[in-house]
């Protein structure tokens, strides 16, 4: 209940700065369309630098203390932001720097936040657990952009990600009381130290290996990409080109919200109806449509055209994600959850950054309607990979490989003595 009422206080506060942020660069600071877009890679770029190393220092480490300092520091970075707008001093190089520092933080905090929730709840009761927290994230995502809107309206947009900041400070609150205790990796007296890249690679290779794992890798990484060509531009487009307030964008992107609000609240229910596998590739199917919306909604009359297609893609990922998480956090063994999920992030939000540069590059040299086309069509064929592959059969939660512990194995390949001191990985 701490984690999931931090969380979700967080979530909403996100809402806004997800708004807020490249307003103030678009808007305040009138940037280009090419700085535009690289707002968005600096933000994702951690994700390729320090996802794998993050995944393996929260398979060391207690998990609960990462989430605090990741809470704690994103609430200064963020209350930076208003403060050098007050004192004039704020420029786009800053909000560059403060976008990528945050975005480390987020790094280790997502990773270690997904990999702590079945430490909270049973295996069984991971699509549940993930459904209910996507939920109030949903709830939020579905205000906040429209809030967001007006706080943009009302006070501008620095002084609204004062919000965001403050929600930063109550999610850390609610994370310090929970006392959840943690069972960290255990290693042999004697036993050489851990090395960062062995362990690096083993959960890299645990995804990339795994017949399930790599192809929903694949599917997200591709989606993440095109979609983001889409996403990189789009505040943009209906700013500039189709001559959007700031409280209309807002309720344009409440529609992924909402959308994802009703796919939470279905996810259980669609799961056991439909088994694992339809319930991964059937929304992967919509979510693969939906981005037609952005390049086919008329000058005129936009904001039917782009509610539609962010509600049928906040609907569709949201079935998407809880399940496939559901599913990885199901299979995984315990040791490796945290570079399981890294080594996924590092992937899949790897793309990110790469659509940012390619939406901005294509944008600049032809148009932002150009740019919409492009990943429009391309986020065409985003599914395969899922309906193709093994995943599209699996029709129940499957339980984890048992694999031996790293002590276990010492001892069984005659490393240690069995009457050895066992002592944790992070003494």
């Amino acid at each position: 209940m701490k984690l999931w009422t931090g969380q979700s206080v967080s979530e909403f506060g996100s809402q806004i700065s997800a708004l807020a942020i490249p307003w103030l660069a678009a808007v305040g600071l009138h940037v280009s369309p090419f700085e535009f877009s690289l707002l968005g890679v600096l933000g994702f770029m951690p994700f390729i630098l320090f996802a794998l190393p993050a995944g393996v220092w929260v398979d060391r480490l207690r998990r609960r203390p990462i989430l605090i300092v990741g809470d704690a520091a994103r609430a200064v970075l963020l209350g930076y932001i208003p403060l050098a707008w007050a004192f004039g001093i704020l420029d786009i190089w800053q909000l560059y720097a403060i976008t990528f520092v945050v975005g480390i933080f987020t790094v280790f905090f997502d990773v270690a936040y997904q990999s702590y929730l079945p430490a909270l709840v049973d295996r069984d009761s991971l699509v549940e657990g993930n459904s209910k927290l996507q939920t109030t994230a949903s709830l939020a995502g579905t205000a906040g952009p429209g809030v967001a809107g007006l706080l943009i309206s009302a006070l501008t947009a620095p002084y609204a990600i004062v919000l965001d900041a403050a929600s930063f400070v109550v999610s850390t609150a609610f994370m310090i009381p929970i006392r959840s205790k943690e069972t960290l990796p255990e290693r042999a007296a004697g036993a050489p130290k851990p090395k960062l890249l062995p362990e690096l690679k083993e959960g890299l290779a645990y995804v990339v290996r795994h017949s399930y794992l790599r192809w929903i890798a694949v599917c997200t990484g591709t989606s993440n990409y095109f979609g983001q060509m889409i996403f990189a531009v789009s505040v943009l487009y209906m700013q500039r080109t189709l001559h959007m307030s700031a409280f209309l964008v807002g309720v344009v992107f409440a529609g992924f919200g909402i959308g994802a609000t009703l796919g939470a609240m279905g996810t259980t229910r669609f799961q056991r109806a439909v088994g694992v596998g339809r319930a991964i590739w059937m929304p992967a199917v919509l979510f693969s449509l939906s981005g037609l919306a952005f390049p086919l909604a008329p000058q005129d009359f936009p904001v039917p055209f782009l509610m539609a297609g962010t509600l049928a893609f906040g609907v569709a990922s949201t079935v998407y994600n809880i399940t496939q998480v559901s599913l990885r956090q199901a299979i995984t063994p315990e040791r490796l959850q945290g570079r399981m999920n890294a080594s996924m992030r590092w992937i899949v939000w790897g793309t990110i950054p790469l659509g940012s540069l390619s939406g901005g590059a294509i944008a600049t040299a032809w148009s932002l309607r150009t740019a919409l086309w492009a990943g429009a069509i391309g986020g065409l064929f985003t599914f395969l990979p899922v309906l193709l592959s093994s995943v599209r059969s699996i029709e129940e939660m499957p339980a984890p490989v048992t694999e031996p512990t790293q002590l276990e194995a010492a001892l069984a390949g005659g490393l240690v003595e069995p009457t050895s001191v066992i002592v944790p990985v992070d003494s």
